[in-house]
């Protein structure tokens, strides 16, 4: 899996995947009483929240070159996934925080190579890529 020039492990679980839809509906009542729906078809603002929900471990190197990217504003990066799906994506910064990182276990200045577990929430910023 790669977010811009940054390799992640294949295993960070999308954990709100499926809870996109990607229609969207407007509903409201007319001056007559009558039940008026609209709906479209969103065109990009999907979730793509990437966690290691104990199944990966990120080395701390990773951990900071993410930090990095997070750092940029309105960074449009390419978002690869292991099944080969791409999306453009940016940092969610509405939603708490776009990038948590928890170590394994606490140690005062860590090695690169210390494990954490890390959260990234994304949202796409144009359809997918074909």
């Amino acid at each position: 899996m790669m977010l811009d020039s940054v390799e992640l492990d294949d295993q960070f679980e999308w954990v709100d995947e499926f809870e996109w839809d990607a229609v969207a509906q407007e509903q409201e009542r007319s001056v007559s009483g009558a039940l008026l729906i609209q709906e479209g078809i969103k065109l990009y603002g999907r979730p793509i929240t990437l966690k290691s929900n104990g199944g990966v471990w990120t080395p701390l190197s990773v951990v900071r070159s993410l930090k990095v990217l997070r750092d940029i504003p309105n960074k449009i990066m390419a978002l690869t996934l292991p099944d080969g799906r791409s999306f453009s994506v940016v940092f969610n910064r509405a939603d708490g925080a776009a990038l948590e990182a928890v170590p394994l276990e606490r140690r005062v200045a860590p090695p690169d190579d210390w494990p954490y577990e890390v959260n990234l929430r994304l949202i796409t910023v144009a359809p997918p890529v074909e």
